[in-house]
């Protein structure tokens, strides 16, 4: 179809994105499609900010829409173009770079600007907003010295910043108004609980706090309370509020009060220009949680494709806290009055708080505190109106209970009704998910993930949609079932490990015999599996199998394109010494070899080495007193470090010394995928260190070590994982870490992958939380050290593997016999 009509948006949030969804969907072809996002980047999931913050995800785990998707949909994107003027006579659009697009059909979708209290100081460095990936980058680049934080506002946001910040590493308070947290969504019982929570993580909470002033000369250094109090602080996030981005409707003359005036259609006071999300006033009212904001990307869309009858409608809307291991939902009114009637449950022990508040036998608001899976049932109540006399006295214990005895979690899922609400952050209902899944044959969560991204932001209606999942496919649906590690076996590869462990299976043959292997030798796939999980569950007892191994691994160096090798001696945290680099001079020489480059590892690498060269260039190295660097090793590859406090001005700790410890003690230890290290002397990190497996960030108290990073194929910031404030506890953790990793992960799985399969509490119960287990970790290490490290270029040197090194016979034409 000929795409005729000029649709341009200005705003690429989630409302928007969700517009041209549903657009594509019900009349693909129609709109040729520009879009203006002020921020310089794709359009991504803004309820998971708080996440990425905490560092539990990154940004690519939390894109909506990626690159390919524009591509796909031939939609011009300009990414970083703030338009600054809306010309309505001409139909065009311009942004602040000077582009400009002339359009049919315009959506405003600028969303809402942070409100930011005007105390003096406000405009100091170090106060930040938190309303985009913006503010999180600067919040983490601050976390990243420790320090101080001060979050002004215990609403939502407010929370979740704090809870991301201490997370972070930093020391937060919270200051907030009101007597008690999130008073617009919760009770005051609930928000004694949640301020209790919050205090046990170590988060200091100050309710009834008016903002007097914030001090600091060139940067934030106080805020000053009115009552006098003085609270020290290296960062204040002010999370207080957001008023509607309606500048542009102002500019372009249309109707403004707090918002962009649109009626029930999401059209402005100029029907060709429409406006969804949190800059529109609809009714009077303004919205900023993501279910109506949905509700009019839907009308905009059905608008848009011709449907004129679509309306917005008014709905209540719950509430649920992003912060891991804090359950809370809300819903409705909750407020006190005559002619309203509560119901109560409390369990001390538990923490778990719920109440109910009823009018006329129906339920209008809902408060639930570490309990909350009969939320969305609760809600549907609500927004329909049911009369609960009949169930008065169970009500309180929720859905299953109904009938005066536990039903089946199953069948409480299928009584749902199909418009019932099951994710809140998309707005997804009960029917679209079971209707995908039977329409699509969808038999998984991630599937149902992606089809209707029910369950794809924060998470906390995986269960309810599982359960859909098993009532709509019965016994079809195995969320548990295990993927073979190949076809030669059943087991996936943890019941391999588990099974090697309790049968107390040492060989690759008693493996094979004892799982019942389906061929005679195994395969590519499983041998070097197989071969890894015998060398580090049974050191000392299992003799490597070379055979098993890859061919870099076989001959410890790396095949190049064609057929020679490349040679990369170890050099300790990055550091060497002219004989050293004489030593490679010479045997560059010697060998001729044609390439010598700098890696960005901080090593040496020698490409192009014939195979049969190779004993004699270690052998030679080894003169030198160099080893293997194992760059070809799914082992420690190298540990990056700065030049730290013996000669930069800015270091902290002594960064190289700590780096050549961490290498000298742990190189020669295979582990289930290449490991990378690296150690930054300073917050400024010139080794790189929060992009690797395993990163030291020096601070003046100590050391923060992060983990679980990406800089490869796939591209990811680490965790922090814990902070330590001596040289030898920091080993100890980086140690115990590393062996958690080679006993729990699956061969070829990068560090960063384990960590988000097992998740990052069950590492930090082992590896922080539990000094004893940590022990017991660095020391199994440490035990399985005696028998990897030897240099394997010295034990071939002296004779071991010499077939491979042999070179090939050369056969020439036989002379004919005369």
């Amino acid at each position: 179809m000929q795409k005729t009509e000029r649709l341009v948006i200005i705003g690429n949030g989630m409302a928007p994105g969700r517009a041209l969804e549903k657009l594509f969907e019900t009349d693909p072809g129609r709109y040729s499609v520009t879009i203006f996002n002020a921020e310089p980047r794709v359009n991504y999931d803004r309820i998971m900010l708080s996440p990425v913050l905490s560092g539990e995800k990154s940004f690519e785990d939390i894109i909506i829409h990626g690159d390919a998707w524009y591509i796909e949909n031939q939609i011009m994107l300009y990414k970083g173009h703030k338009v600054v003027e809306i010309d309505r006579e001409n139909r065009i659009v311009r942004s602040e770079q000077g582009a400009t697009a002339e359009y049919d059909k315009l959506i405003i979708a600028t969303g809402s600007v942070p409100f930011i209290i005007p105390v003096p100081g406000h405009k100091l460095a170090g106060v930040l907003s938190y309303r985009d990936l913006d503010d999180v980058h600067a919040m983490m680049l601050a976390a990243k010295a420790r320090g101080h934080a001060v979050v002004i506002g215990g609403g939502l946001l407010g929370l979740e910043a704090a809870a991301g910040l201490i997370n972070q590493g930093m020391t937060v308070t919270v200051l907030h108004i009101a007597p008690t947290l999130m008073e617009r969504q919760l009770d005051p019982a609930a928000g004694y609980l949640l301020q209790k929570e919050l205090e046990r993580r170590g988060i200091q909470v100050i309710t009834k706090a008016n903002t007097k002033e914030i001090t600091g000369t060139d940067r934030v250094e106080a805020v000053h309370l009115d009552d006098g109090t003085v609270i020290k602080a290296d960062i204040v996030v002010m999370a207080v509020g957001i008023r509607p981005n309606s500048g542009l409707g102002k500019q372009a003359g249309l109707a403004v009060n707090r918002g962009i005036v649109v009626n029930d259609q999401m059209q402005t006071s100029d029907p060709a220009i429409y406006a969804l999300g949190e800059c529109a006033e609809v009714g009077g009212m303004c919205y900023g949680l993501v279910a109506p904001l949905y509700q009019q990307a839907n009308i905009v869309a059905a608008h848009l494709g011709g449907d004129h009858g679509a309306a917005f409608v008014p709905q209540y809307t719950a509430t649920r806290l992003k912060v891991t291991g804090i359950d809370l939902y809300s819903a409705g009114d909750f407020g006190e009055g005559e002619d309203r009637e509560e119901i109560v449950l409390r369990d001390a022990n538990a923490g778990v708080y719920k109440r109910l508040i009823l009018k006329d036998d129906k339920i209008i608001g809902a408060v639930l505190y570490g309990e909350t899976a009969d939320g969305p049932w609760f809600f549907d109540m609500l927004k329909n109106k049911t009369d609960t006399r009949d169930m008065r006295d169970t009500l309180i214990f929720g859905q299953a209970y109904q009938g005066g005895s536990p039903l089946d979690p199953m069948a409480a899922v299928a009584a749902l009704p199909d418009e019932a609400e099951i994710c809140g952050c998309n707005g997804v209902c009960k029917g679209k998910i079971t209707g995908a899944i039977t329409a699509k044959g969808l038999t998984t969560l991630d599937g149902v993930r992606a089809h209707t991204k029910a369950s794809a932001s924060c998470g906390s209606c995986t269960g309810l949609v599982e359960q859909l999942l098993h009532a709509t496919l019965g016994d079809a649906y195995n969320p548990a079932a295990v993927q073979p590690m190949c076809p030669c076996t059943e087991y996936g590869h943890d019941d391999v490990r588990r099974l090697i462990i309790a049968k107390s299976l040492k060989s690759i043959p008693a493996v094979m015999q004892e799982l019942e292997w389906k061929t005679s030798c195994g395969c590519a796939k499983c041998r070097p599996a197989l071969n890894y999980y015998l060398v580090a569950d049974w050191p000392g007892e299992y003799e490597d199998d070379g055979q098993s191994r890859f061919i870099n691994e076989r001959v410890h160096a790396n095949i190049q394109k064609d057929g020679t090798y490349s040679v990369v001696p170890r050099m300790w945290g990055g550091m060497t010494n002219p004989k050293e680099l004489r030593a490679i001079a010479d045997v560059a020489d010697k060998f001729h070899i044609p390439a010598v480059k700098v890696t960005g590892g901080q090593r040496i690498d020698l490409l192009g080495v014939k195979k049969e060269d190779l004993p004699g260039v270690w052998a030679d190295l080894n003169a030198a007193g160099m080893v293997s660097g194992a760059a070809y090793a799914k082992g420690l590859r190298t540990v990056k470090t700065c030049v730290g406090s013996d000669w930069c001005r800015f270091g902290t700790q002594d960064s190289t010394g700590l780096g050549i410890r961490l290498e000298k003690f742990m190189w020669g230890a295979w582990t289930p995928a290449k490991v990378k290290l690296a150690v930054s002397g300073c917050p400024r990190n010139c080794a790189e260190a929060t992009c690797k497996d395993i990163g030291v960030v020096c601070v003046d108290s100590g050391y923060d070590i992060h983990f679980a990073g990406a800089a490869g194929l796939d591209i990811k910031p680490t965790e922090l994982l814990c902070h330590a404030e001596t040289e030898d506890e920091a080993l100890e953790i980086i140690v115990a870490l590393t062996q958690l990793y080679r006993e729990q992960a699956r061969y070829l799985e990068r560090i960063y992958k384990w960590a988000k399969r097992v998740g990052t509490p069950s590492i930090l119960a082992n590896v922080v939380a539990d000094r004893d287990k940590r022990r017991a970790c660095y020391e199994r290490f440490v035990y399985a050290q005696t028998f990897a490290q030897i240099d394997p270029w010295e034990e071939r040197v002296n004779g071991k593997d010499a077939h491979e090194f042999a070179a090939m016979a050369e056969f020439g034409m036989p002379v004919a016999a005369e």
